[in-house]
C-alpha cells in the first residue's frame, strides 16, 4: 500500500485517510451546529502547505476555507450544498496532488 496523501479530520475525532468525493460528503452530512462543528482536510506531512476546512455557519450553511501558502491563495466562500462542496474540494485538492509530482 502506498503512502497517504492527505487525511479529513472532523472535530468529534472521525477520520478519513485520502478522502474520496462520498467521503466528504458524509464527513460534511455529520457536521452539526454543537459538537462536531468543522472538518479539516489537508496534507499528511509535518508543516502542511495547504489546507481546507468546511464549517458550521449559525445562520446555516457552511464555510469553506481553503488555504495554499505555496500558491498564495487564500479563499473563504459559503455554501448550503454539501454535494457541492464535497466536489469542489475534491478537485481542489486533486491539483495539489498533481502540482505535488
Amino acid at each position: 500500500m502506498g503512502a497517504r496523501y492527505c487525511g479529513a479530520d472532523s472535530e468529534n475525532g472521525d477520520r478519513n485517510d485520502d478522502p474520496s468525493e462520498d467521503a466528504l460528503f458524509i464527513l460534511i452530512s455529520d457536521l452539526n451546529d454543537s459538537d462536531n462543528t468543522f472538518v479539516v482536510v489537508q496534507p499528511d506531512e509535518d508543516d502542511p502547505v495547504w489546507f481546507a476546512s468546511v464549517a458550521v455557519l449559525d445562520e446555516g450553511g457552511y464555510e469553506i476555507v481553503r488555504r495554499d501558502t505555496s500558491r498564495n491563495e487564500h479563499e473563504v466562500t459559503t455554501s448550503t450544498s454539501i454535494n457541492d462542496i464535497a466536489r469542489d474540494l475534491t478537485i481542489w485538492m486533486a491539483a495539489r496532488r498533481i502540482s505535488a509530482r
